[in-house]
């Protein structure tokens, strides 16, 4: 599980971002605008941040540079309909893990989260096992005698 710091103002897609996160075991807070991810980041430490660019009280890329400063150790995966190229390294050179163009598919930001977490160390594949089984849960895979099982 991963503590996620979410801004989007859009409320239909923060609202399916937030859901899909929730349900893959991430711990949430969803801030809306620039000055709630302020607030939020003051008093709670992240794992991840997923960051708008484009927000009603400011520019998640001059955030980005604030947060970059204050912590460093919390990956940032950008969120935009901005998909130019330029756009894109302004991003990354602001101190981005990652930038996803919107729309995009809650999988592949699932995916993306689970890559820049890999890439940062801090958070392990959660595994479980019991007698033969063993249970990837971030993968949702299960394996038997060290052999994926495919459930139909």
């Amino acid at each position: 599980m991963m503590r996620i710091l979410l801004t989007e103002d859009d409320k239909d897609l923060g609202s399916a971002m937030h859901d899909h996160l929730v349900a893959g075991g991430h711990a949430v807070d969803w801030a809306k605008n620039l000055s709630e991810a302020r607030d939020y980041a003051a008093v709670v430490g992240y794992d991840l941040i997923l960051l708008d660019v484009h927000l009603p009280d400011g520019n998640g890329i001059d955030y980005l540079r604030e947060l970059i400063k204050e912590l460093e150790s919390a990956p940032v995966i950008i969120l935009t309909a901005c998909d130019r190229i330029s756009h894109r390294i302004e991003g990354f050179n602001a101190g981005a893990d990652d930038y996803l163009v919107k729309p995009f598919d809650l999988g592949e930001l699932s995916a993306r989260i689970h890559a820049v977490a890999r890439r940062h160390g801090h958070f392990p594949e959660p595994q479980f096992s019991v007698g033969t089984l063993s249970i990837q849960a971030a993968e949702r895979r299960l394996f038997r005698d060290g052999q994926e099982v495919y459930l139909t």
